[in-house]
Order: structure tokens, then C-alpha cells, then sequence
């Protein structure tokens, strides 16, 4: 019996994904427009600790909500997060992608990792070390990115969204004038603990009215 267990087991871990998700630096993001869907993004806080968590505490105070998809570019990448002048109330694309939060610019942290489809990396200006809250998914392979913007994650569902968002004017450098934009982001682990304290909640309150019967 438990030479047949253990069969079990190796045959269950087998079948499991190699990198199992951390949903504590898991990214879901809900976006809305002319493209809907669901984009998971797996954070990479082994490899760009400051800025997976800039991310994380962006997203817990809500200020990646609303936030457009300001420059995008066929065949390369898609730009987001401008918190300061990205928002979809009150867009203008004139200013789209020249803000960021009113934390501090963030150090560096440059890898080997390679910028690839679905990897997210953080969008700065000329100074290595002024990324703030932008990043951006990329469509394709970009390997002239290599050590020059901090690679933060990658997509692990719904890259089939990302390729789908709204295209900018190649000609204006990817700006889209009517974007595509994020409705919703939250942390995984946050989605998962409302879950579990509504269900609860919901099994509390049957217990309750099942002894007041």
C-alpha cells in the first residue's frame, strides 16, 4: 500500500509545473477596453527585491488602477503604469509616461535574465536609476534590453491578453490615444485571503442559522 502511495505522489509531482507560482508576488490584473481579460504577472523579488516590491505596495494602494496602456509598439512592447499622469480619468496623452509615484526613484537592478515575450521590466529615463511605477510586457524578444532595464517578472497567464491590447501610432513612437488600461490589480495572495475569509464568513453564518432552526 505504501509502495503504491508513494507511486501516487511521484506521479502527482510529476505532473506539477516545475515553478509553481508565489501568489505573495503574483500581480492580477484586470484589463479593460477594447481588450478584456485576466494578466498574471509572477514577480521576480530573487532578482529586482526593490522594485517587485514597489509593485506589490503600488498595486496594495491601489494606484495601478484606472491606469492606461499609454505607449504600446507592434512587435516589441506594451507600456503602463504612469500612477501620476496615466490615469484613464482625465487622460492626456501629451503627458502619459512622463510621471510616477511620489516615492523615491528606485537603484538599479540589472540581470542576465533575457528580455523575452511575456518578460515585465521596469521603464526608467536616462539615468539607470530612476524607475519609479511605469513597466512594460513584451510582446517579442528584445535582447538589446539585456542589462539595461531591470527585468521585475514575467507573464505567467494571459499573454494572449497582452498581444491582444490596443496597438499605438508607430509614427508617435506607440502612443495610443484611446488605451486600453488596467480596471484592476491586486496580489494574488490578497484575492486568495478575501476568498477564504468570505467563505468563512459564509460557512458562519450557515452554522448560525442551522442551530437557530
Amino acid at each position: 500500500m505504501r509502495f503504491f502511495t508513494s507511486l501516487i505522489a511521484v506521479a502527482a509531482f510529476a505532473a506539477a509545473p516545475l515553478f509553481a507560482a508565489d501568489a505573495e508576488n503574483t500581480l492580477v490584473i484586470e484589463v479593460a477596453g477594447e481588450t478584456t481579460g485576466t494578466i498574471e504577472i509572477e514577480l521576480r523579488p530573487d532578482v529586482a527585491p526593490q522594485h517587485a516590491e514597489r509593485m506589490k505596495r503600488l498595486t496594495r494602494e491601489g494606484l495601478y488602477d484606472g491606469v492606461v496602456f499609454h505607449r504600446v509598439i507592434p512587435g516589441f512592447m506594451a507600456q503602463t503604469g504612469d500612477v501620476e499622469h496615466g490615469k484613464l480619468e482625465g487622460f492626456n496623452l501629451r503627458f502619459a509616461g512622463l510621471g510616477g509615484s511620489a516615492l523615491p526613484d528606485l537603484p538599479a537592478e540589472f540581470s542576465d535574465i533575457n528580455y523575452e515575450t511575456g518578460v515585465v521590466g521596469m521603464a526608467r529615463s536616462q539615468d539607470p536609476n530612476s524607475a519609479n511605477s511605469q513597466f512594460f510586457i513584451m510582446f517579442d524578444e528584445g535582447s538589446f534590453l539585456n542589462g539595461k532595464y531591470t527585468v521585475v517578472g514575467r507573464v505567467s497567464v494571459g499573454q494572449e491578453v497582452v498581444d491582444a491590447i490596443k496597438k499605438g501610432d508607430e509614427a508617435a513612437n506607440g502612443a495610443v490615444a484611446e488605451p486600453d488600461y488596467m480596471k484592476t490589480v491586486m496580489v494574488k495572495s490578497d484575492i486568495e485571503a478575501a476568498a477564504k475569509a468570505a467563505a468563512e464568513e459564509a460557512a458562519s453564518e450557515t452554522t448560525t442559522e442551522t442551530s437557530t432552526d
